[in-house]
């Protein structure tokens, strides 16, 4: 897929557009939770999620390789949107968004204000991928999928800012939506050779990616429905289910409540605002607080970019 050369390289031109995120270890975490605890802050980028990495490495490439295209379009919940978006409008492309119907208002809006025109179609994402594919052929537009090796390549510029900065550690907690987040962290690690365990992270009201994990083939589920929107897919991509399962130590699920409280536990200890998704990390370790006692461990905060209504309502 890529070497840690072309890791290396991707990191800075990652690094020219934004800043190399933060990652920190939080006292009163590891106090409550009895383990040295690492935050990677993917939730202080410039679209408040991690995805803008790999839109900026997959639009550099596309371009290079087909410099005259009409334009873009993909699907998304939100935050692969923005990232697509974001990258696109830089480089003078038009860029279409498939959302679903019911999308995250405030995610819409910050896709709007990247430069993205939005189209609502379908009842969840994986609706919404289908009719993105079918507008493609239809306007001769790029279609942009959600898991491409140019956007893994560019997702696991977080992993590798994460590994040279903390040596040895035990486990890593990272959400799964479609994959591109936990499969740069697999690339990224053995790349660099090292022998951190990866636990990748599931809604259990979204979790094709656990039962297809643990009976070893791909299972499609009938609904995703999550406070989550960051993990309802229900249909797994064949490619980033087949490195999750070369590659991941195990998958946790965690309901909407463990969500909810990790989203609290996130502002009442580092005083950081989480997504559904982006808290997942943590709701997974906090419920295997047990195992990791001592341990030094990671957890990723992808995404920042939950609703001002929704949050106060968690919150309170």
């Amino acid at each position: 897929m890529f070497d840690l050369d072309e890791l290396r390289t991707a990191a800075n031109k990652v690094h020219r557009i934004m800043q190399a995120t933060p990652q920190y270890p939080w006292p009163l975490l590891g106090k409550r939770l009895h383990c040295e605890v690492w935050v990677k802050h993917e939730n202080h980028t410039p679209t408040g999620a991690f995805k803008i990495r790999g839109g900026i490495t997959f639009i550099d490439r596309l371009l290079k390789q087909q410099p005259n295209l009409n334009g873009i379009i993909t699907a998304t919940r939100g935050n692969h949107g923005q990232s697509q978006a974001l990258a696109a409008t830089k480089a003078g492309l038009p860029c279409y968004i498939v959302v679903p119907k019911g999308n995250s208002p405030e995610k819409n809006a910050a896709m709007q204000a990247l430069g993205g025109q939005i189209i609502e179609h379908g009842a969840d994402f994986d609706e919404a991928r289908v009719k993105a594919a079918e507008i493609a052929k239809q306007k001769g537009l790029y279609f942009v999928p959600a898991f491409h090796k140019d956007i893994i390549l560019g997702v696991a510029t977080y992993a590798l800012e994460l590994f040279d900065a903390v040596a040895e550690l035990d486990t890593v907690y990272v959400p799964i939506g479609m994959g591109s987040g936990i499969c740069g962290l697999i690339k990224t690690r053995d790349l660099l050779g090292i022998k951190t365990k990866i636990v990748g992270v599931v809604s259990s009201h979204a979790d094709a990616f656990a039962q297809s994990f643990e009976q070893g083939k791909i299972i499609t589920t009938e609904s995703a429905n999550t406070i989550a929107d960051g993990l309802a897919c229900r249909m797994p991509l064949a490619e980033s289910f087949a490195m999750i399962k070369a590659g991941a130590e195990r998958i946790v699920r965690v309901t909407d409540d463990e969500i909810c409280h990790a989203i609290r536990i996130y502002h009442e200890d580092t005083h950081s605002m989480a997504e559904g998704a982006g808290a997942a990390g943590l709701a997974a370790l906090i419920k295997e607080r047990a195992l990791q006692k001592d341990k030094k461990v990671a957890v990723i905060l992808s995404g920042a970019n939950i609703d001002r209504q929704l949050y106060a309502s968690i919150l309170q």
